[in-house]
This record gives C-alpha cells, structure tokens and sequence, in this order.
C-alpha cells in the first residue's frame, strides 16, 4: 500500500522559513519522480517544484530562488526548503510520487503565511 505522509506545514510569518517533510513507503522511492504541489483556497492545484530519480529539479517562477527540493533515497523521504515566505504562498501543499506504475498523492499539509 502505497503512503506518503506530509508534515512540516504551519504558521509562518511573512519572510520566514518552513521546511515540508514527505515520507514514502510502499513504492521504489529512488526510481519516482517526486513533487510538491500546492492548493491555496478557490484555486487549482499547482505544481510547486519536482526532483527526478536523478536529481534534476524544477521549479515554479513563482518560487524560484526562494525554495529547494532535496531527496534523501535512504530515508525514502523529499524535503522543500521554503524561504521567504510570502502570504500569497500559503495553500495545502500536497506530496506526489509518480513513476509508469504510479503516481500518487498525500493527504497534504496547510502552511499559512500570515502577520
């Protein structure tokens, strides 16, 4: 049975810091691609950056600079470094692992950026 449990999120205050945690268990963790997505309130999901199974990430132009996705295969777990944070960050942010057999979602977690 394929898990990945989010945890990390919480209030911030407006240029402050988080790092998002996401454990997998049930899949060949260093052969997915993993992701960081995020929902803010009315809005569609969005992909937030992206690590492959060889470490090339990818980033949103809306977080570029600010954030940094990392894996560590032995821990089955992916990071997201999140700096300076802005209000306008604040949504659930959802984990993702996705290979040809398949792609799968955690249950999110809520970061608030707020004053």
């Amino acid at each position: 049975q394929v898990q990945l449990v989010e945890s990390g999120g919480g209030l911030v205050q407006p240029g402050g810091s988080l790092r998002l945690s996401c454990a997998a268990s049930g899949i060949v963790f260093s052969s997915s691609v993993m992701a960081w997505y995020r929902q803010a309130p009315g809005k569609q999901r969005e992909l937030v950056a992206s690590i492959s199974s060889g470490s090339t990430r990818s980033y949103a132009d809306s977080v570029k600079g600010r954030c940094t996705i990392s894996r560590d295969n032995a821990k089955n777990t992916v990071y997201l470094q999140m700096n300076s944070l802005k209000p306008e960050d604040t949504a659930v942010y959802f984990c993702n692992a996705r290979s040809t057999l398949w792609n799968s979602w955690g249950q999110g977690t809520q970061v608030t950026v707020s004053s």
